[in-house]
């Protein structure tokens, strides 16, 4: 996994370095810059549930979904984006026993865009994350497990105006959690806004 991370994260480096150096050498595009956003969505671990099952036994693998992003666009096509996501949680209960897995987790991506016009885009993202996951029960059994992974999504993006948009997305993290509560892709569809500086 260390090799192919190194891998992706040596394409984003020089990718971001030929754009930023085509971008210097034309003059600065009119749509760089700074923004900020927030979305709201559902999150879907996929394996959340796996192994809980039985008479009595419930499980909800679905929760809703929080992120507060912002970033820089190097130019119309490309740029960098910071993120910090709760993920919600996976919950169970049966024969009186109670246990829940929350998770959020900070990301950074490189953001690559198409313009279809002056108002919509489409998008794509790729890079890591770096995930907090806490098991809590009512029977004194919890775990914490930190990690980090490869997180890559799609979206769609409408301008109302010059500052002012609303982004539809697809995201997912990869493998999320890991040793003693084991791991799971965790997929978030979302919708948000984002306001540019």
């Amino acid at each position: 996994m260390s090799l192919k991370k190194t891998t992706i994260a040596a394409l984003l480096a020089a990718s971001g370095l030929a754009i930023s150096s085509a971008s210097m050498a034309q003059g600065k595009p009119a749509d760089t810059g700074w923004y900020a956003g927030v979305s709201l969505g559902q999150s879907s671990a996929s394996d959340g549930c796996n192994g809980v099952s039985g008479a009595g036994v419930s499980c909800e693998d679905t929760d809703t979904a929080f992120k507060i992003f912002g970033g820089y666009k190097v130019n119309r096509n490309f740029g960098v984006e910071l993120g910090y996501t709760d993920l919600g949680k996976v919950s169970a209960s049966g024969g009186g026993v109670t246990a829940s897995i929350e998770t959020t987790a900070l990301e950074l991506v490189g953001v690559g865009s198409y313009p279809i016009n002056n108002q919509f885009s489409i998008y794509g993202k790729l890079g890591f994350y770096r995930a907090a996951t806490k098991l809590k029960s009512n029977v004194g059994v919890s775990a914490d497990e930190n990690n980090t992974d490869l997180t890559y999504g799609l979206g769609v993006q409408y301008n109302f105006t010059g500052n002012l948009g609303v982004r539809g997305e697809w995201q997912r993290y990869s493998s999320v959690g890991g040793g003693d509560i084991g791991d799971s892709d965790v997929d978030v569809l979302s919708v948000g806004l984002v306001y540019k500086f």
